[in-house]
């Protein structure tokens, strides 16, 4: 998997929101506090303090792009980008 840091540079650039690996994103959320809930193929997320629930499912081993854009609005709107150096 590519360096942590990288990958969320990655999301919050949006240049390649096709590519982000799914396993990579779960790993992400999960560093940045949230909890997952699965239910078949949805994988649920959700935090303490952050209103929406992220809704992600896998796409041949990648996350689809629109849920990509949804993942980096919250991680923009709750300014979250500096706690996943923790």
């Amino acid at each position: 998997m590519a360096r942590p840091n990288k990958l969320l540079d990655q999301i919050l650039r949006g240049g390649a929101d096709a590519n982000i690996p799914f396993s990579g994103m779960v790993q992400l959320l999960k560093r940045l506090g949230f909890q997952e809930r699965i239910k078949g193929s949805h994988h649920l997320f959700s935090r303490d303090g952050v209103a929406e629930i992220l809704n992600l499912q896998p796409y041949s081993g990648k996350c689809k792009p629109y849920q990509v854009k949804q993942v980096r609005n919250v991680i923009i709107n709750y300014r979250l980008a500096g706690e996943a150096d923790a």
